[in-house]
């Protein structure tokens, strides 16, 4: 079965959250929260990197398998707390499909400032915070691939829209 087959993101979020990881939704996720219809394969994270948080999040990451995706090489190192502290940056393969870490995903922006403007979504066995729509503009604007230009109107057209609703 492929990443794209087996992705569920309800099934990684529940593992965060039961697992109190501390984190906001971000990327593909995130824009369609706040209405877009672009569809996306992997569910992006920012996440707090307090020391008690890392470790959470090194437990759920063994509960989900996860391991480094790219160079075979880094794959074999384990996911614990001190790697999670010396990385910002992870890309992964899970039991749950491809999941993004991101201690911070532009700069300037950072899990405590994606936390006071995120919106929170209702999920199965709870809620989730969701970056706000304004700052997964600018990580778009920041990011600059062909892909988040394109997501980057869309987002554009989802403000124009708030705005005008008032």
């Amino acid at each position: 079965m492929s990443e794209a087959e087996r992705f569920s993101p309800r099934g990684m979020l529940g593992a965060l959250t039961g697992g109190g990881v501390r984190f906001v939704v971000i990327g593909g996720l995130a824009a369609q929260a706040h209405g877009s219809s672009s569809l996306t394969g992997d569910l992006g994270i920012c996440y707090e990197r307090s020391p008690e948080n890392l470790e959470r999040l090194a437990v759920v990451l063994r509960g989900l398998a996860a391991i480094r995706r790219g160079d075979p090489e880094f794959a074999a190192i384990p996911l614990d707390a001190r790697a999670l502290r010396a990385g910002d940056v992870f890309t992964l393969s899970t039991s749950g499909g491809i999941l993004d870490l991101l201690g911070s995903p532009d700069p300037g922006l950072t899990y405590d400032t994606l936390r006071s403007n995120a919106i929170e979504i209702a999920v199965e066995d709870g809620t989730v915070l969701v970056a706000g729509l304004d700052d997964l503009i600018a990580m778009k604007r920041a990011a600059g691939r062909p892909k988040d230009r394109i997501e980057l109107e869309i987002l554009g057209a989802l403000r124009e829209e708030l705005d005008r609703q008032g």
